[in-house]
């Protein structure tokens, strides 16, 4: 007898034993998925309990192995590792979904969806289309989520941020995979820095920079919170995310497999609307508790506005579609 058939007779006889079927006992199918976020952290927690759901739901014929911290690179990596087949899937900010779907980044337009609620009527209403462009581009949105409510924050005494053009001379931190955020700092006349996610933290403790524009939980997990010393009241967006996976991807599975997996995708990006943004409120009062509050007159408030609405301007000439942008500010009330 072979070495191989040796160790196939071996198996069979451990997987009769086990109470296994001969299915059971064949590897599983493993799909590899990315996230900037943290293990530990809410959106970590999520995960695991959706990993535990497809593994017990199919019986281990299908397993979810997460990389956790950016391990996988930033999130502009990571959809080009989906391309490339070298990751399954990923999740995702409107940063790394504008890489697949460039419209959907206009869900975060400056200062159009400012509460949840007006959030969900856009994100409702555009989804199908969005999710439509996704798949024309190799990829099926598995279900929505978010990431939190963005302040303004900065660092040091006497570093406050009250008027858009406070941030000329400071050292602003820019998601460097980012379309909307040079178009502000141009409006603005102020120099970002253009940094990757794991770069914020050591650039932050040299303090090569100063300020961030950022959702409370987001600061807090990726352990920017404690530089942090001002932060605003006031929203300038609701910052989202999704599920995302190679269409590819999916399609080679069985479609039991793709079936379960798809279901439980659904209900854990459900899940994760329904803590993250509980647990993003949580964040920001802590933050607060610790921190130089900044409440913005009236006078302050139109001035960003009136900035705010140069930005989309601009943004309509050729990064989004006019009628989009048109259109999204209509469902806002602008």
């Amino acid at each position: 007898m072979s070495l191989r058939k040796a160790l196939a007779a071996i198996f069979g006889v451990v997987a009769v034993l086990l109470g296994l079927s001969p299915k059971d006992a064949a590897a599983a199918e493993v799909l590899k998925i990315g996230t900037l976020a943290p293990q530990q952290s809410p959106w970590g927690k999520v995960f695991q309990v959706w990993q535990a759901a497809v593994k017990t739901k199919t019986n281990g014929a299908l397993e979810l192995q997460f990389f956790y911290n950016g391990q996988q690179g930033d999130e502009g990596a990571m959809v080009g590792k989906m391309k490339a087949g070298q990751l399954d899937g990923a999740a995702v900010t409107a940063v790394g979904l504008s890489k697949i779907h460039k419209p959907i980044l206009a869900l975060q337009l400056p200062g159009v969806h400012t509460t949840w609620e007006k959030l969900d009527k856009a994100r409702d209403a555009m989804k199908g289309d969005f999710e439509k462009g996704a798949e024309s581009a190799g990829f099926t949105i598995l279900g929505w989520g978010d990431v939190g409510q963005a302040h303004l924050m900065s660092v040091g005494k006497g570093n406050e941020v009250r008027k858009p053009g406070d941030l000329v001379g400071k050292k602003p931190y820019m998601w460097r995979d980012d379309v909307i955020a040079p178009v502000l700092f141009q409006v603005v006349g102020a120099t970002p820095v253009p940094l990757n996610v794991p770069e914020v933290l050591p650039n932050l403790n040299t303090g090569a920079i100063n300020v961030l524009n950022v959702p409370a939980l987001a600061a807090e997990q990726l352990q920017w919170a404690p530089k942090l010393t001002n932060v605003h009241e006031e929203v300038t967006g609701c910052a989202i995310g999704a599920l995302v996976m190679s269409s590819k991807r999916i399609s080679s599975l069985d479609p039991k497999l793709k079936a379960d997996l798809l279901d439980t995708g659904a209900k854990a990006a459900l899940a994760l609307t329904k803590t993250i943004r509980g647990e993003d409120a949580a964040a920001f009062g802590r933050i607060k508790g610790k921190s130089t509050v900044v409440k913005l007159n009236q006078a302050e408030l139109d001035e960003w506005n009136k900035t705010f609405k140069e930005v989309r301007k601009r943004l309509s000439q050729g990064t989004f579609d006019p009628a989009l942008v048109k259109k999204l500010e209509g469902m806002a009330g602008l």
